[in-house]
């Protein structure tokens, strides 16, 4: 992280992601919400209770933090009890926001006519195709190789597609 010095507990908490290979990104993520955490407490995180944690859930959503973020922060801490204090006791209470799912755009077929007559070459339409008929997202696109498509079976394989449902990594896809 940096040359300052390191609480031992934020020190343990890293060792412990680090022990479970969690990513540098979601590792800096877990450290700034514990930090945060225990800049709303006033004290050390690990002196908290299951009532500081649902003070500071309602704090999170109340300022007018989306979802996701206060769902990010909760799993932070989660971790941070459960892992790293092993007082998973504290966490039992957490309660993960739900967002209403949203139903995504589809372009009507006149619309993707016009998208695809737009591409400058046969190749970005191909691409173009691709993407929209089989949901892909741009770097999903860009990965692809020709030996991906299995025009007999109609099916494309995706590989390093993010994971979602029905979007795992080596998913293969029908091809509409």
């Amino acid at each position: 992280m940096t040359d300052k010095a390191i609480s031992p507990l934020r020190r343990r908490m890293i060792d412990d992601m680090t022990i479970r290979k969690v990513g540098t990104k979601t590792q800096a993520g877990y450290i700034r919400a514990v930090k945060n955490f225990a800049d709303f407490l006033g004290r050390s995180p690990d002196q908290a209770n299951a009532e500081d944690i649902r003070r500071y859930q309602l704090h999170l959503a109340s300022s007018g933090l989306g979802v996701p973020s206060v769902n990010a922060a909760m799993t932070a801490l989660r971790f941070f009890f459960k892992v790293t204090l092993r007082r998973g006791d504290v966490t039992e209470d957490i309660v993960f926001a739900r967002e209403p799912r949203r139903l995504p755009v589809v372009l009507s077929p006149e619309e993707v006519a016009r998208l695809l007559a737009a591409a400058p070459s046969l190749k970005y339409q191909a691409a173009l195709s691709i993407a929209y008929g089989a949901g892909l997202r741009a770097s999903e696109v860009i990965s692809l190789k020709v030996g991906d498509i299995d025009s007999a079976r109609m099916l494309i394989r995706v590989d390093q597609g993010k994971s979602l449902p029905l979007r795992r990594r080596g998913a293969t896809r029908t091809a509409t």
